[in-house]
This record gives C-alpha cells, sequence and structure tokens, in this order.
C-alpha cells in the first residue's frame, strides 16, 4: 500500500530522472528511496523506471502510476485545505504558472490584492517557458495558467483571451516619442534591437518587418526583455513590444509605446485552467480577479504623451 512519503519520492525520482538527485532535494538518503522503489517493483511484479546509464526514464507501467501518484497528492491536499475551511480557518492554496514577463506585469497587482482581501491564501507562482505553462496545468502542477500564444489543448479550458497590440517602444525624449503612432518605416533611421524568434513576440516582429522588406539582419536580436527595454530607454534605438511588455515601464514613464500603423497581428495572451477536475473556491476567485486583469489592462496602458520636452535636450550626451 502507497503510503505518503512514499507518493512524494515516486514524484520527485520521476521530476529529476535520478535518486541521488531527488535525494539531495527532499534531503533524505538515496538508498532509502531506491530500497522502497524496488520494494514496490517487486509487489506489483513490473518496473517503474527504465535504469538508463545517465538517468532514470518512466517505463509504461511508470506512467501509470506516476499519474496515479500525483493525483493522489492533488487529493490530499485538497482534503486538508477542506479540513481547515471546516475549522474556520480558510487558507488554500493557488499555484499559478506563467511567463517570466507576465509574472512582472500582471502579477503584482494580483498579489498585493490578495495579501489585502485573502491574507490567508497561499499563493505559489512558477515563472516558466510557454511549453511548460501548458505542461502544468495539464498535468495539474498548476491550477492557472497564462501566458502569450498558448497552443490549443483540448485539456485546458479558456476563461480569457485577448489580442494586445504591437508597436513600437522608445525613451520619453526620443524624436519619435511625440507621436500617436508609427510606421515601422519611421523607425529605420534609428538602432533597431529585437525579440528574436525564441520568443512569441520575436516572431511576430519579425513577421511585420519581413513584410516590410525590412532584413532583420540589420537590428541586434535577443531573447531578454529585459535587455530590449534597457537598452531602449537609455538609448536612442527603437525595440517592438506589445503594450503589456512595457506596462510598468510606461506608467513609471520611462519608456513610450507606439502603435504600429503597418498591418501588425496582435499578440494574443491566455488565462486557463484544465478543463477536467474543476476549480475549488478559492482557486476561481483568483481566477476570477486574473481574469479582470487581464481583459482590463489594454485601456490602461499609457500611450505616446501629449507634450515631451525637446528631444535635443533630453537625447544622451
Amino acid at each position: 500500500m502507497l503510503h505518503s512519503r512514499m507518493l512524494v519520492y515516486l514524484d520527485e525520482v520521476a521530476r529529476a530522472g535520478s535518486i541521488r538527485k531527488a535525494a539531495d532535494k527532499l534531503n533524505v538518503a538515496a538508498s532509502s528511496i531506491n530500497r522502497q522503489i524496488l520494494a514496490l517493483e517487486e509487489e506489483i511484479g513490473a518496473p517503474l523506471f527504465e535504469r538508463l546509464p545517465r538517468r532514470l526514464r518512466l517505463t509504461a507501467t511508470g506512467e501509470l502510476m506516476i499519474a496515479h501518484v500525483r493525483q493522489t497528492l492533488r487529493e490530499h491536499a485538497l482534503l486538508r485545505s477542506r479540513l481547515v475551511d471546516l475549522k474556520g480557518q480558510r487558507r488554500g492554496l493557488v499555484r499559478i504558472a506563467t511567463m517570466a514577463g507576465l509574472a512582472n506585469t500582471v502579477l503584482p497587482d494580483t498579489v498585493i490584492w490578495m495579501r489585502e482581501r485573502h491574507p490567508f491564501v497561499k499563493l505559489v507562482i512558477m515563472a516558466q517557458s510557454l511549453a511548460q505553462v501548458v505542461g502544468a496545468v495539464t498535468s495539474g502542477e498548476a491550477d492557472i495558467g497564462f501566458g502569450f500564444s498558448l497552443p490549443y489543448d483540448p485539456k485546458l479550458r479558456v476563461a480569457a483571451s485577448i489580442g494586445l497590440q504591437v508597436g513600437a517602444v522608445v525613451a520619453p525624449g526620443h524624436p519619435l516619442a511625440g507621436k500617436e503612432a508609427v510606421y515601422v518605416s519611421e523607425c529605420l533611421s534609428y538602432p533597431l534591437i529585437v525579440p528574436d524568434r525564441s520568443l512569441t513576440i520575436g516572431r511576430l516582429v519579425a513577421d511585420v518587418l519581413e513584410r516590410g522588406g525590412i532584413p532583420t539582419d540589420m537590428a541586434i536580436e535577443t531573447n531578454s526583455l529585459d535587455l530590449l527595454k534597457q537598452t531602449a530607454s537609455r538609448s536612442q534605438s527603437v525595440t517592438f513590444l506589445n503594450e503589456l511588455d512595457v506596462h510598468v515601464e510606461c506608467r513609471r514613464g520611462e519608456l513610450v509605446f507606439l502603435p504600429l500603423l503597418d498591418r501588425a497581428p496582435r499578440h494574443p495572451l491566455v488565462l486557463v485552467h484544465r478543463a477536467k477536475g474543476g476549480l475549488d473556491a478559492t482557486q476561481s476567485l483568483v481566477l476570477e480577479e486574473l481574469r479582470k486583469t487581464v481583459t482590463g489592462f489594454r485601456s490602461r496602458v499609457p500611450q505616446a504623451p501629449a507634450t515631451l520636452p525637446d528631444a535635443a535636450e533630453t537625447a544622451e550626451g
């Protein structure tokens, strides 16, 4: 019969692909974990892991077992939460998987709201890649996920989806900053630094540049949003991001977002949860707050200010 400690051991070994790594993380002797896995394999009459030279890989039996293990762990956590409810001490747990850029823009307001309104609810926030966000929600590791251009998955239910505008981003003292919107061609007189194709926004920007006949080899490329924004804020460079990427910096007056007049695709922001299993009351509460935050962002992103200092007075140097 599996007990709670063994469930945790199996889950961590499957994630780490190594008994030693799992033991280090759990602060348990590797030999102890190994003995328990061997005993379980003997009990069920089949190996759970394929022993490869450098790692452990789940067998078909192991895949079935680990799915059961993780479902049991989720149900155990839910039971503990409900037992706390019975005592009148609502504490709850909400796990959110998102992309790093969104963690810096959308989530701070949500975290502050939760601390003020529901101080006993624990939030676990994981900044991950696009594929990891989808995987975390479908596997049950996360209750809620949101990110840009999330691919369709029948295991996910969409709670909200908006298309964010792509635009040029410049410093407040930049010669283009006084405009309400710009064409990409207007940006070519200035150094370009653009997101690379490993980012979803990078693929959209590349498409816009290519349709305008602008070679991307004339621009510096990076997968760092921080580098893009820092460079634009401290020089005459122009970068291209969506309106939410620079929400915080625009609010502080550090950057100006200029919508593109070219035919540019919108950058879809999608909020999801698992289609099966549902959310408890606390998770649904957080989902609704995120839905309102996400859908309300477009009207809150500052655009170019009406008046600006003369560019010559504020340019570097």
